[in-house]
Formats: structure tokens, C-alpha cells, sequence
């Protein structure tokens, strides 16, 4: 699959000499070849979602969600190929690449209620005379990082709900995990976005710093290592921009000798293997107390086996 660059409504092959290989984790096969993409393709991307960014704001938010309706129909339209995709590039089982894919489409289908969320308030007589408006504004072009654990999911926590209120999305695919994103924007294509509305930049480091810089883009997403939150959090914050930044997480059970060990090792295995442990959520050690030593060890490493 050939990775391109998604800007300004059109499709475009970047001009690079680096690239990083996707690989398959079954086979160790090459299946793709993400393009370094750098600063001129962020600003390509940044100056048509400004561009976008007026017309996109004036219309109105119930217009806005038919986009994400369209959307989400294509999404269950297309679930099956995009998790085979997943599976192929990060190594997911199929039935975790789906599943994850029900909750990229649980976000869009959220995302359509905005109109309801997004009102604002007004507050009488605050103080002598005054009344209290408060509305809810769109903050404008915001971007993405994505991670390589969940490469349809995690950008879904954001992109439906920037779009719906107002905000034109740039999203940056983690360089190994590509195809998925490739076929998540020929659905977005498909669901026929204004121009600039929604772009995509494959890229490494230059890429990010390159968001993380450009003075059009005025709010981060980021999810992924600890070092790299604090570094993606400093640097949108010396640029005045609004960061979310979500790094790793360590994750202790402790298990106690009243404890229904059957349950325990099955909740514990589960979180620890599932999706191979690339997950912030997977447990990472477990601390048994007294005689819960003994039955744990045993039963979790039969579970380990089975697997």
C-alpha cells in the first residue's frame, strides 16, 4: 500500500528520500513504507485547515454532525478491512483490532450529540444588574499524535469531537502502524468533508515539531510514552497552545488470600496479555500477599501457557 498525505482534500504523495517500514509482526514482512514527511507538508496541511477554519466555524453544529452520520455508516461499512489492517501491521488479534474499532465508532456516534452538549449558559442577576452569558467557542485548527497500540481508537478520542465543534483536525499516524490510518481517510474522503476540514501528515520527529511549532495550530493531542508527553506538553506550552498530553502508566494489582484466585488470574491475564501488554492500561506487576503467593504464581503461569 502506497502511504500518502492527506491535504486540502486531496490526496498527495509526498516528496522524500526517508522512509519507515511497516513491518508485520507474524511474518516480519515489509507491508508499507510510511513517508518522513516534514515541516512544508505540516504547513501545507495547517495553512488549509486555517483556510477552512472561518466557513467551518459559521456552520451551524447540527449541519456540522451530518459529516460524522455519513461518517460513521462508512466506518461500519468498512470495520472488517480496517481490523485485518490493524492486525497485519501491529498484530492485534482480529477480534481485538474489531473491537477496538466498536469504540473508535462509539466516539463518532457521541460526537453526533454535540449540538446538545455544546450549549451554552446564561446566568441572571449575578450581581446587581448583570447578567452572566457564557458561550461555547471553537478554539480552531487542532492536531493529533497518534500511537502505534491503538491506531484507529486513541486518534477517535478527538477527531469526531473537534470536528463536530467546530475545529478543523490535522492527525499525525504513528509512522508504524500507517495503512490503518490510509483507509480511515478514504472513508473520510467518502464522507466528503469540506476542503481543509480534515488533513493527515505521515512523518517522524520533524513532523511533530513541526505541529508542535506551527503558530496555526492551537491545540495538541498526544498519547504515548511518558518521555515524549513531557517533551510534546513543554513544547506546545512554550508555544502557547493548548496540550493534552497523555503518557505510560505503571500498573500494580495486589492480591490479597481471601481473593477468588479464578477471577483474579483471569482478570490479571487478561490485562497483562491482552493486545501483547502494548496498552497503558495492561497490568505490569502483581503483588501477592501471604498465602496468595503460592496459588497465584501456579495459576498464572498456566494462564501465561494457555495463551
Amino acid at each position: 500500500m502506497e502511504i500518502l498525505n492527506f491535504i486540502n482534500g486531496e490526496w498527495v504523495k509526498p516528496d522524500v528520500k526517508e522512509y519507515a517500514d511497516v513491518i508485520n509482526p507474524a511474518t516480519g514482512a515489509i507491508i508499507a513504507k510510511t513517508p518522513f514527511s516534514g515541516r512544508d507538508a505540516v504547513d501545507a496541511a495547517a495553512k488549509a485547515a486555517s483556510e477552512a477554519f472561518p466557513g467551518w466555524r459559521r456552520t451551524p453544529a447540527q449541519e456540522r454532525v451530518q459529516f460524522l452520520f455519513k461518517l460513521r455508516d462508512l466506518l461500519k461499512t468498512g470495520i472488517d478491512e480496517i481490523a485485518r489492517s490493524i492486525t497485519n501491521e501491529s498484530g492485534k488479534t482480529f477480534e481485538e483490532a474489531r473491537a477496538e474499532l466498536v469504540r473508535m465508532i462509539e466516539n463518532v456516534e457521541v460526537a453526533c450529540g454535540i449540538p446538545m452538549m455544546a450549549k451554552g449558559e446564561i446566568s441572571e442577576d449575578i450581581a446587581p444588574g448583570i447578567d452572566e452569558i457564557m458561550l461555547r467557542q471553537p478554539v480552531g485548527v487542532s492536531a493529533t499524535i497518534a500511537p502505534f497500540n491503538f491506531p484507529g481508537m486513541v486518534p477517535f478520542w478527538y477527531l469526531p469531537y473537534a470536528l463536530a465543534l467546530g475545529n478543523p483536525f490535522i492527525v499525525k499516524p504513528s509512522e508504524r502502524v500507517s495503512t490503518t490510518m490510509q483507509l480511515l481517510f478514504k472513508l473520510i474522503d467518502q464522507a466528503s468533508f469540506p476542503k481543509g476540514v480534515v488533513g493527515m501528515v505521515n512523518g517522524s520527529k520533524e513532523a511533530v515539531d513541526g505541529i508542535l511549532d506551527h503558530p496555526a495550530i492551537r491545540a495538541i493531542t498526544f498519547v504515548g510514552s511518558t518521555n515524549v508527553a513531557r517533551y510534546v506538553y513543554r513544547r506546545a506550552a512554550e508555544n502557547g497552545k493548548r496540550a493534552a498530553a497523555q503518557g505510560g502508566a505503571k500498573n500494580p494489582v495486589v492480591v490479597l488470600p481471601d481473593a477468588d484466585m479464578d477471577m483474579a488470574v483471569k482478570i490479571i491475564a487478561d490485562s497483562a496479555f491482552g493486545c501483547a501488554g502494548q496498552r497503558c492500561l495492561a497490568v505490569s506487576w502483581a503483588v501477592t500477599v501471604g498465602e496468595a503467593r503460592h496459588a497465584f504464581n501456579e495459576a498464572i503461569c498456566d494462564a501465561a501457557a494457555s495463551r
